[in-house]
């Protein structure tokens, strides 16, 4: 029998620098450059409000990962989640009951309801045979195993 090769840890990524992998080195540049950006564009207070956050936001997106899912993945199913829920809830007074004509009902009411056969100990065993011998063996109808003075619970005649 052929044997194949499992891949393992597919969601392990490439590392290229360091520990750090080709996605985290992208996040940390572009956050990097905005960095730069705030810099050159703004006051220094608030080059370091902006900056901090900015490095914040961006090292979140690089390293924190949520049930072993990238941050921005989880992020991204979450606003899926939000907009188009799958908990699909019905709503019973958006539809009417259809509505049954009179003479249907008085159809249905004349149906005749028949009481169901009780199951006693001896039918029970009497299917526990045929289901054990797999039909082989059936047992004999408890109607024709009596004597005809013994179906209406009398008495059996006594014989010497």
């Amino acid at each position: 029998m052929n044997q194949f090769i499992v891949p393992q840890f597919i969601d392990a990524e490439n590392k290229i620098l360091g520990p750090l992998s080709v996605r985290q080195f992208l996040i940390l540049l572009v956050t990097g450059g905005l960095i730069y950006v705030w810099y050159e564009l703004f006051s220094f207070f608030i080059f370091a409000i902006a900056g901090v956050l900015t490095l914040a936001i961006g090292g979140t997106f690089a390293f924190v990962k949520i049930n072993s899912q990238m941050f921005h993945i989880f992020i991204l199913l979450m606003i899926q989640t939000l907009r188009r829920p799958n908990l699909k809830i019905w709503k019973r007074e958006a539809y009417k009951k259809p509505s049954i004509p009179k003479d249907k009902k008085k159809k249905d009411d004349e149906t005749i309801i028949r009481p169901k056969e009780e199951v006693t100990s001896s039918r029970l065993s009497e299917l526990s045979l045929m289901v054990d011998t797999g039909g082989a063996f059936e047992a004999e109808k408890s109607s024709q195993k009596l004597d005809p003075a013994m179906a209406g619970n009398k008495k059996p005649p006594i014989t010497n």
